[in-house]
């Protein structure tokens, strides 16, 4: 099997990918079969003068993709052939909130047969998403990535010079950024994105005439998530309330006890401080909609059960959008559509 893998000491390509890539050309022709055995990784490095770390690195990137398995005491072998016609994606996002699997599953389901898609969750934290780009580079056919990070303080951070150099090193034809316009990038690159501040303000204007109704406007904005919310949030909100002189409040949570008065309409952002609020509204006897005004941040199925007016982004269309430019091989930057859907609750 050895003398199948063939490794170009001039090229500019790194030893590790060439490996990988070898590995997938073979299979492809037919030359290595479902459950073949391959070289050790000790044997490998000594047949081509590499170190053990080059080679352990693509033997994990092709475990990680399920093409070889290694079996304790027996060596590595290969467990999947069938590759030539898949397109392979690595699907990166920052968490796993409703709406994220919503982007996710309507672009599986876009995408169909035609791809192999893996989904890794880097929580925010900048480290592990570092850590998960330097393990796979090279190793997907494209890669869907969302950037939104938590700095020591909890707060919102869109991207660092780390990760700005860590996406520099994927072909920016290989590259699909959803949500962020402002992550600097080349023509060759796929962007899907919201427009955070523009979003909510321009929602907000759609809403105007209902909300003038009331007396008080209250964002609840949590400033210490554990996955932080862009603060271009509070920019369009603010722009909004100030060019129609609206009374505004900006509060980081729904407190227990909250002092709710009639008149009051509430914006909020996550599920917990949502709940939270329309209970106490219950509990004091209030009539939601009549008496105080709610607005959630991001629509769920519950939220549309439950008949709360929201501002959302389509992450159908965000998911469905980027795997059809896959698809396609379209290039250039969309941005998603975001509605206010406005029903019982204001």
């Amino acid at each position: 099997m050895i003398k199948l893998i063939k490794i170009d000491e001039d090229s500019r390509v790194p030893k590790y990918k060439q490996i990988v890539d070898s590995i997938l050309q073979n299979i492809a022709n037919g030359n290595l079969k479902i459950n073949q055995k391959i070289p050790s990784i000790n044997s490998f490095s000594e047949e081509f003068y590499m170190s053990r770390d080059t080679v352990e690195k693509a033997y994990n990137i092709l475990k990680e993709r399920k093409i070889i398995s290694s079996i304790r005491g027996k060596g590595y072998y290969i467990t999947r052939t069938k590759l030539e016609s898949k397109v392979n994606i690595l699907f990166l996002t920052n968490k796993l909130s409703s709406y994220k699997m919503k982007t996710y599953s309507s672009f599986i389901n876009t995408l169909g047969a035609n791809a192999h898609v893996d989904l890794q969750i880097y929580h925010c934290d900048e480290t592990l998403f570092l850590n998960i780009l330097d393990k796979f580079e090279g190793a997907y056919d494209y890669y869907v990535i969302t950037t939104h990070f938590k700095t020591e303080e909890l707060k919102h951070s869109s991207f660092t010079d780390s990760v700005v150099n860590a996406i520099k090193n994927i072909p920016q034809e290989k590259l699909v950024i959803l949500d962020n316009i402002k992550l600097g990038a080349g023509d060759e690159v796929i962007k899907i994105y919201q427009d955070f501040e523009n979003d909510i303000y321009n929602a907000l204007i759609e809403g105007l005439s209902k909300i003038s109704k009331y007396k008080r406007l209250i964002l609840v904005y949590p400033d210490k998530a554990v996955n932080p919310y862009p603060r271009r949030i509070l920019h369009g909100f603010r722009k909004f309330c100030v060019e129609h002189e609206i009374n505004f409040e900006i509060l980081s949570e729904v407190y227990d006890d909250m002092i709710l008065k009639k008149g009051d309409l509430f914006i909020t952002i996550e599920e917990s401080d949502l709940v939270n609020l329309v209970k106490q509204i219950r509990d004091e006897e209030f009539v939601l909609g009549k008496d105080i005004g709610v607005i959630s941040y991001n629509d769920t199925p519950l939220k549309d059960l439950l008949g709360i007016t929201v501002m959302s982004t389509d992450f159908n269309v965000m998911g469905e959008t980027a795997a059809r430019m896959i698809l396609n091989k379209e290039k250039g930057q969309v941005k998603v559509p975001f509605n206010f859907i406005d029903r019982n609750s204001i």
